[in-house]
């Protein structure tokens, strides 16, 4: 072979061995020596990465969208409770947008805590929103009321053997009709007609001698109210202990109409407050142990707040027909029955009412985290208020517990019932007072909790939204103002129970002019301040 032929092949082999490493280089390069395949697997790659990305962006999306769900549930309940003013509607929209903007920048440039802030921001939405509509339910159930139920029973003493009203088919039952008499006809053909026969009856003149034929044994069972049970454990000592109750029927009735003040934040009304300590529906006919007037004028923005003694001896008109009775029993025939009582007795309107068991008190105080209560005596309450708590002259700070009590006693006190109604205003005041303050914010959900199936008004709800916006709007506080109702002990019969005396409180004429005067002045617009004692 050639000089020259050798060294053309090693040209050509060296051209091969450069071709050769020059494919293996691409090839480890990922770059195809066919430009097409090349092109395709690119566009391959890219698509890939931009799914991943998208993979990336897609829970974050997932977090903005639910913390925006929630926020529109949020703005949702607010403007369903009704209670905030435009200004604060606004400032909540703008909070909400700003915080979702920001959640939206946190999670695109931090991720991970980006998304962290945003379930933060759901959950405290989504608790907000869950307390805001159980706000909006408790209204709704203790607004509008406009029923009362008279709860009949059927009661044999303790050692009778008879469990159920099915024992009793064979006995003869004492009755009288001489108080709401269409009472006890309805439950005797509600019993018949559950037994499928007629039970034996036998009549009393009253009250009284119907309960002392069953402690006598002349009758083994009695119908009767069971709110007349209270004032024959005031004739009977230990009645409640020594009888036991084997049926009950409930007869529910309408509330009178009260009032026609529509518009409560710019007309004055006057609000009865009933304090009842019963266990079952607050609908319930019983004794009002707290009788409590409160007139109130938005636009002097003051509170009068009336006490009357629950003794306090007064006609009740369209039931005792001229006799009078202890105000007190006048809540055994309905609330609206002790409203005209006191519109009677103080000459003026009242447009609604409240009625309050106050064993919810308790929980109401403790809600608050308990209560600044001023007293003008120094005293110590008795085990039978409940506790035994010693009150100073001045402020006292009371929780649930004690501040039942300071309402409740009245056999440690020199004016007895009569400083007791002093003593349940002061709380009252105390309540409102500590209501006006930021712990209401705190403490909503405790008193949400107390008031539900403890409290009931005819006050329409959107009645209350309104005054909670105007003092949500304006602010500031009130002036409040109370006064009691004064009188003298004696003995005298009662409509309500006419067999014995018992013991009432004689209205003292001067003192009820001088409330029935000054609610007309609060009425009228005019400033009242409060006189030392």
């Amino acid at each position: 072979m050639s000089r020259k032929r050798r060294e053309d092949k090693q040209f050509e082999e060296l051209q091969d061995r450069k071709k050769r490493r020059l494919e293996e280089s691409r090839r480890r390069s990922g770059v195809e020596a066919n430009p097409a395949k090349s092109l395709h697997r690119e566009s391959g790659r890219k698509k890939r990465r931009g799914e991943h990305k998208r993979e990336k962006k897609q829970p974050g999306t997932v977090f903005l969208l639910v913390q925006a769900i929630v926020s529109a549930v949020f703005m949702i309940a607010l403007l369903l409770l009704n209670m905030l003013p435009l200004k604060y509607l606004a400032a909540a929209v703008l909070i909400l947008v700003v915080l979702l903007i920001l959640t939206a920048y946190m999670i695109r440039k931090h991720g991970l805590s980006g998304r962290v802030l945003s379930v933060i921001l759901t959950l405290i939405l989504a608790v907000g929103s869950f307390y805001i509509f159980k706000t909006y339910g408790a209204i709704l159930n203790i607004s509008g009321g406009s029923e009362k139920i008279d709860k009949m029973v059927v009661a044999v003493l303790t050692d009778d053997p008879a469990q159920s009203i099915q024992d009793a088919k064979d006995y003869t039952f004492g009755v009288q009709y001489s108080i709401k008499g269409e009472q006890t006809t309805d439950t005797i053909e509600q019993i018949n007609s559950e037994l499928g026969g007629s039970i034996s009856t036998y009549e009393y003149g009253s009250l009284g001698e119907q309960a002392q034929a069953l402690r006598n044994g002349y009758v083994r069972a009695i119908i009767y109210n069971e709110a007349y049970t209270d004032i024959l454990e005031d004739v009977f000592d230990g009645y409640s202990d020594s009888i036991r109750i084997i049926y009950s029927y409930s007869i529910s009735s309408t509330v009178a109409t009260l009032g026609n003040v529509s518009n409560v934040t710019e007309e004055p009304f006057a609000v009865y407050i009933s304090g009842i300590d019963v266990y079952g529906a607050i609908e319930t006919n019983s004794r009002s142990d707290v009788n409590i007037i409160a007139v109130v004028n938005p636009n002097t923005r003051q509170i009068l707040l009336v006490t009357t003694p629950r003794d306090y001896y007064v006609e009740i008109p369209g039931i005792s027909g001229g006799q009078k009775d202890k105000l007190t029993h006048a809540g055994v025939y309905g609330v609206d029955i002790s409203v005209v009582t006191l519109e009677q007795l103080y000459d003026t309107d009242i447009d609604f009412y409240a009625r309050v068991n106050f064993t919810s008190l308790i929980e109401m105080v403790d809600a608050l985290g308990g209560i600044d209560v001023e007293s003008k005596i120094a005293f110590t309450t008795s085990k039978a208020s409940g506790a035994v708590v010693d009150i100073q002259n001045g402020t006292n700070r009371l929780n649930g517990e004690e501040a039942l009590a300071f309402c409740r006693e009245r056999k440690n006190l020199d004016d007895g019932d009569n400083q007791r109604g002093k003593h349940q205003q002061a709380v009252l005041t105390a309540m409102i007072k500590k209501m006006m303050t930021p712990a209401i914010l705190t403490s909503a959900n405790g008193i949400l909790n107390s008031v539900q199936g403890n409290a009931e008004t005819n006050m329409g709800q959107s009645q209350i939204q309104s005054l909670v916006k105007m003092q949500l709007s304006e602010g500031g506080s009130w002036n409040i103002i109370s006064m009691a109702a004064e009188g003298t002990g004696d003995k005298q019969y009662c409509y309500s129970y006419s067999d014995s005396a018992l013991y009432v409180t004689l209205p003292d004429a001067a003192s009820v002019a001088e409330i029935s005067a000054a609610i007309d002045s609060v009425m009228n617009g005019d400033l009242l301040i409060e006189q030392d004692e």
